[in-house]
């Protein structure tokens, strides 16, 4: 899983149709703070309504199929989660 915030939404009229219906955010990879950008920006299928501003957490990979219950949904990324607080132990 990967933490990230939500930068904008991508709309696309045009689009394989296992993604019709489908909620698309552009996220920024964010460091294990949740405060930092890691990496580049990239898209993400919205399976929990996560709006601009907010920090949340995804899957990638075959995880990410697996996450909107469709194996044929062709997704690399799919955000499954609103991050409300991180709590992190730097002393450990």
């Amino acid at each position: 899983m990967l933490i990230a915030r939500v930068i904008g939404t991508l709309v696309a009229t045009r689009k394989h149709e296992q993604l019709v219906g489908c909620k698309i955010q552009i996220v920024q990879p964010l460091d294990h703070t949740g405060k930092a950008p890691r990496g580049d920006p990239f898209v993400a299928v919205d399976a929990v309504g996560a709006g601009v501003g907010e920090r949340v957490f995804l899957v990638v990979g075959s995880g990410a199929r697996k996450a909107v219950d469709n194996d044929a949904c062709p997704v690399d990324a799919t955000i499954i989660g609103i991050i409300d607080h991180i709590d992190v132990d730097e002393s450990v």
